[in-house]
């Protein structure tokens, strides 16, 4: 029987496991995936723990996960461009993609380019779409600056890039650490922490356009303090302040059909002008030391699961 994370309550790590289930079977308009890779994602942590339950309630025995790759191993009734033995990577909408087994609705998959890993396929969904969302929801121009925060985090490395692309100036907020690696990508690193306001200033002497937060706790204010307007101001991950202050809070859910965007990234990746740094590859078994890893929030790239089959 194939294996799926599954979690009965809401709870910290240690609720994790990892299940036997019974073989799905697609229904019409839907394909079976055997996954090859399952990217996690901070968002599943909040969703476990019950703390977003308003907004995401949950239904138990609950999956886990959205980013997955992998081949495509059955189709059902009335599926059309996908065959048995594609390679395809895409996103489950039902918490399942952590798993050997998982039913994908066919219009949520794109085509696997051949020469981009499994590892960065099956990450790339969630942190790409939320990166090509944020940076475009700034409206960004060439000659302008942004800083994005959080810049070696898995959709912060992604949003530096991007940003990179539309010809503005970036400056990345991350620890020392990452600085030669977004200096390789075009970005100026910048150290956050204390003085941070000042270091940015140094970096930017002719002031700051736009500012993309995908790290919270304090970066909206930041933003504010710099002299960056609210509208061209877009948080992942501090909601409260958005409230507050009336920041954008784009991201995936405003990138637009997510498999459009996913094959449009995924055609980046593959002719070598994105890269998704991949921080660690846990078999799926080892989903709490995965998701330990992820919650110390310090990982450059993305975590990935890898089903033994």
């Amino acid at each position: 029987m194939p294996k799926a994370v599954r979690y009965d309550r809401f709870g910290g790590i240690d609720v994790l496991r990892v299940d036997e289930v019974e073989r799905p079977v697609p229904g019409d308009g839907q394909v079976l995936v055997r996954v090859k890779a399952a990217g996690i994602n901070p968002s599943e942590a909040a969703i476990r723990t019950g703390a977003v339950a308003d907004i995401f309630p949950s239904t138990f025995p609950s999956g886990q996960g959205s980013d997955l790759a992998g081949v495509i191993e059955e189709v059902g009734a009335g599926v059309a461009g996908f065959a048995p033995g594609d390679e395809a990577i895409g996103f489950s909408t039902k918490r399942a993609s952590q798993a050997e087994l998982v039913l994908v609705e066919a219009g949520d998959l794109a085509r696997k380019p051949g020469n981009v890993s499994w590892e960065v396929a099956g990450g790339l969904y969630v942190v790409g779409v939320t990166a090509w969302g944020a940076v475009h929801s700034v409206d960004l121009k060439g000659g302008e600056t942004v800083v994005v925060s959080g810049a070696a985090s898995g959709v912060g490395s992604l949003a530096v890039q991007l940003a990179r692309r539309t010809g503005a100036a970036v400056i990345g907020l991350a620890g020392a650490s990452n600085h030669e690696w977004l200096k390789s990508h075009g970005v100026i690193p910048v150290t956050y922490g204390d003085g941070v306001a000042d270091r940015i200033k140094a970096a930017a002497p002719g002031g700051v356009d736009a500012f993309v937060d995908t790290h919270g706790g304090g970066y909206v204010e930041l933003a504010m303090a710099l002299g960056v307007a609210t509208e061209r101001i877009d948080t992942i991950a501090d909601f409260g302040a958005a409230a507050k202050y009336g920041v954008k809070t784009d991201g995936g859910a405003e990138a637009g059909p997510g498999a459009e965007i996913l094959a449009e990234l995924a055609g980046l990746i593959a002719d070598g002008h994105l890269e998704l740094p991949i921080a660690n590859v846990y078999p799926l078994t080892q989903v709490r030391e995965a998701y330990t890893e992820l919650e110390h929030r310090h990982t450059h790239g993305k975590i990935v699961l890898k089903p033994l089959s």
